[in-house]
């Protein structure tokens, strides 16, 4: 089997080390995200079965190398990459280390330099084969180069004189002082495919079809004969999981899906259609939407209702799964941002708000975990679901919160506000789908708000429910800004959505961007 060329990203803390994997994973390489603290030896001899490891990126980071106690990593790692021919590449803090490694000098900046700066490319460098020679580039950094190390080469500076790249072509190390990763970096994505290409000589992409085949075996080694089950939610994520562990293991599997109320109209059938009907898969089909609500009365403030629908969902769930014997493996549909929370070398961000997943249940019900993806982004789940036979209109769907409607309620859930956003619910994206924009769309969805105001229906006045709808463009759901509609289709789903709805009589259209705001309004 053909190995798959890597690209081992340390992390160093930067808050954009994930848009460096990113980078890469646009253009097909396969890269991982791993601390600076890594066990090298461990990492290679654990990979070597399956990858190639073609080139090593030191991420930036909030830290000074000049500090005491700064996160660093041993020369003799660095002197492997060099013996074995590995390139490295130093972007901001990484180009830092570097130059603090081969006894170069620094000083710390009496101005933070910080946004967008102009710099001027001198000299031959393949980091830099077809790019003009004058750029605007994302700065985030507190220390510059004094003195370059020995035996290398600057090749471009900034306006202000401050050295932005250097390199030692002989060793294949390079520095960057600016973040090509950043969409504000001109020629960002030419920097870094030249590196990849031009210099580490990446040839074996990351191809699904080839994923689909090395994941089976692997899924296939690891449960044996064993029963496995799978939380089946019919998002994306864990469909895609259950399609891929059902080509392992068969009829050992067994998908619950527990219907909590909150979902879209109808999406409890469309699972049980796709998943039971259509690929034959064994599925337990659970109808808890009266408990949920039951639990739900009364409850307003949104934290509150995703603890309780989640601990909930875990009840349920383990209630079911007791019922198959001898299971001893559950999927998750875990993603790669997942992971490098988790990774990250700052510590754990602070919550926003509480992501609702079946994370405790493996240490309840003493079941071992099957994560096919925790290495995979959003839309390379999507490929591979297309592969294994997905439609279009199901894989390209829009990220669905696990509280469901429960969190587009914005006070208590009952079962009439439950009724009112899931007609608005469906004749907006119906609308979307019609207008040719769904797929321009990251996420859309509609939120039912705590206010009534008043209206004329008819001859009559009313005083019923405002709807507030929501749209924004994004890549990754780290940033996103709003959808600018025409006139004429918010004008066109606003009126269908009052005429056809009862109980509402004003639609509004959320204009704010995340950050500062979220994306989804709890």
């Amino acid at each position: 089997m053909k190995k798959t060329d890597l690209i081992l990203i340390l992390d160093f803390g930067s808050q954009f080390t994930q848009l460096i994997a990113r980078s890469t994973r646009e253009l097909k390489v396969y890269s991982e995200i791993h601390t600076y603290k890594l066990n090298l030896k461990k990492f290679i001899k654990e990979k070597e079965k399956s990858f190639n490891l073609r080139g090593v990126i030191l991420s930036g980071g909030p830290s000074s190398v000049l500090s005491k106690g700064s996160p660093k990593i041993p020369k003799s790692d660095i002197d492997y990459f060099v013996k074995n021919k590995i390139p490295v590449l130093g972007i901001c803090y990484g180009m830092q280390l570097l130059c603090s490694i081969y006894k170069g000098s620094l000083h710390e900046s009496l101005q933070r330099e910080y946004g967008r700066t102009k710099i001027y490319i001198f000299g031959e460098s393949e980091l830099f084969r077809g790019i003009n020679s004058q750029l605007n580039v994302w700065m985030s950094h507190g220390d510059s180069t004094d003195r370059i190390p020995e035996k290398f080469t600057p090749t471009s500076k900034s306006i202000t004189g401050v050295v932005c790249s250097f390199e030692n072509s002989r060793q294949r190390i390079y520095g960057l002082q600016f973040h090509p990763e950043v969409k504000h970096t001109e020629s960002g994505r030419n920097i870094i495919y030249n590196y990849l290409f031009g210099i580490c000589g990446v040839k074996n992409l990351f191809e699904p079809e080839s994923f689909i085949e090395t994941r089976t075996e692997e899924i296939k080694k690891k449960a044996g004969k064993s029963k496995v089950i799978c939380a089946l939610s019919g998002g994306v994520d864990s469909s895609v999981a259950a399609l891929l562990v059902s080509r392992a293991v068969g009829s050992n599997l067994t998908c619950i899906h527990i219907d909590n109320g909150l979902m879209r109209k109808n999406e409890s059938r469309k699972v049980i259609d796709l998943f039971e009907r259509y690929f034959k898969i064994n599925l337990i089909f659970v109808n808890a939407s009266g408990l949920f609500l039951k639990r739900l009365k009364g409850v307003i403030d949104p934290e509150k209702k995703r603890k309780i629908i989640g601990r909930t969902f875990i009840e349920i769930f383990e209630k079911e799964a007791k019922k198959i014997k001898d299971a001893k493996f559950l999927v998750q549909g875990t993603l790669y941002p997942d992971v490098i929370e988790s990774i990250n070398t700052k510590g754990p961000s602070s919550t926003i708000k509480t992501h609702h997943n079946v994370g405790g249940l493996p240490e309840k019900m003493k079941l071992k975990l099957i994560e096919p993806f925790r290495e995979l982004f959003k839309d390379e789940v999507r490929e591979i679901g297309k592969n294994l036979g997905l439609r279009d209109n199901f894989i390209n769907r829009h990220p669905f919160p696990g509280p469901g409607l429960a969190i587009r309620i914005l006070s208590d859930v009952t079962v009439e506000k439950l009724e009112i956003l899931k007609e608005v619910d469906d004749i907006y994206i119906t609308g979307l789908k019609e207008y040719g924009l769904y797929e321009k769309i990251w996420q859309a969805f509609a939120v039912l708000l705590p206010v009534q105001t008043v209206g004329v229906m008819g001859d009559e006045r009313s005083y019923e429910n405002v709807i507030g709808l929501r749209a924004v463009t994004s890549t990754d759901g780290m940033t996103a800004d709003f959808f600018a509609f025409d006139k004429e289709f918010l004008s066109h789903i606003s009126n269908k959505i009052i005429n056809s709805v009862k109980g509402v009589n004003r639609v509004v259209y959320d204009i704010s961007s995340k950050p500062p705001a979220t994306i989804e309004w709890e």
